[in-house]
């Protein structure tokens, strides 16, 4: 099935991470060049590697998206080294857990600021290179905790809340212009932060699920591809759950 996707250039941010990293490779997979964005460049380069290996172009950018000017150069570098930008994925996210009694600020503040305004400062700077391209896809990833709330993770799940609200609003103010804001909203997926939880943290989302089993990077970067594929080009707006029915 041709999802649209040759030839077409993507941004992800997080990139260096387990989801972060699995969405840049499908993507590739699907024909798109990908330029790949995390704070440090551990995992970045494997990532690019991965991309690479597909017969794509990779451009390796390291950045903190909680830098509101350079997301402006970032996205202008793209444009620069790839030739446009067609695909914007925002999946840079960090935890900081804690009860909010006993949460500092810092906490607080570094989870709001990374996995809510990255989000805002990336399509504040795509934004007008869609428009000029007369379209695109914006996909930012959240969490079903944003939507239901989590025991110790006030500061994450108002962080997935808000991505939810943004994009929702974002969806409406830039539709006109072809472009479409979606989210996807995993559940517990298999990577090196949730391996690093409690074994009883793990086995209590495991249960949760319908059918017996986490996600994997590779689920929500299956998602991410549809969004961001023409086969999605009248979904706009929507949060789609990628949980194994954790949710419910």
């Amino acid at each position: 099935m041709d999802l649209g996707l040759s030839q077409k250039v993507a941004l992800v941010t997080g990139a260096g991470g387990g989801i972060g990293s699995a969405i840049a490779t499908a993507l590739a997979d699907e024909g798109c060049d990908v330029a790949l964005l995390d704070v440090q460049s551990d995992g970045l380069r494997a990532a690019c590697c991965s991309v690479e290996k597909r017969d794509r172009r990779a451009l390796m950018i390291t950045a903190d998206v909680r830098d509101y000017s350079r997301a402006d150069a970032a996205v202008a570098e793209v444009t620069g080294e790839l030739g446009g930008l067609d695909i914007l994925v925002c999946c840079a996210g960090i935890t900081r857990d804690s009860v909010s009694w006993k949460m500092s600020e810092a906490a607080w503040d570094d989870v709001l600021d990374v996995n809510l305004k990255g989000c805002f400062n990336y399509a504040h700077a795509a934004v007008p290179v869609l428009r000029a391209r007369g379209g695109g896809r914006i996909i930012n990833i959240a969490s079903i905790n944003g939507m239901r709330g989590k025991f110790g993770q006030a500061n994450y799940a108002a962080s997935k809340a808000g991505v939810i609200g943004f994009s929702k609003s974002l969806a409406r103010e830039v539709g006109r212009f072809g472009i479409t804001v979606n989210v996807v909203a995993p559940g517990m997926t298999v990577t090196a932060m949730s391996e690093a939880l409690a074994p009883e943290v793990q086995q209590q989302a495991l249960a949760e699920t319908l059918l017996g089993r986490l996600c994997r990077p590779e689920d929500i970067a299956d998602a991410v591809v549809y969004l961001g594929s023409l086969r999605a080009r009248q979904i706009t707006g929507e949060v789609l759950r990628v949980d194994a029915g954790q949710y419910i």
